[in-house]
């Protein structure tokens, strides 16, 4: 279940026409498994994040578009001859709210 992504908002950034629904499943999963990552990276719950600042914060939300994009667009595993890895920006996005 999507915590704070939407299938419009995927699709927007991915340029995929709202009507087209195609791949809606798919979409839902690279989104969902997205969300997950990132709470996972910054070591907090959803509540947590919302506990804390009234909301999902703006750039976890990208960051978590970031992802999502990255999985659409590259959806074969990392190897030497094909390196595809999550720009820095996820980084810098997602770093203010690593809970230590």
């Amino acid at each position: 279940m999507l915590k704070w992504l939407t299938l419009d908002i995927v699709k927007a950034q991915l340029r995929i026409d709202a009507l087209n629904t195609s791949e809606d499943e798919l979409l839902k999963f690279y989104a969902e498994s997205a969300e997950d990552t990132v709470l996972r990276v910054i070591n907090r719950s959803y509540d947590d994040l919302v506990m804390q600042y009234g909301k999902v914060p703006t750039p976890v939300i990208h960051a978590s578009l970031m992802l999502a994009d990255v999985s659409y667009q590259f959806r074969s595993p990392v190897s030497p001859q094909n390196m595809s890895i999550v720009p820095y920006t996820f980084d810098i996005l997602i770093k203010p709210f690593v809970k230590l």
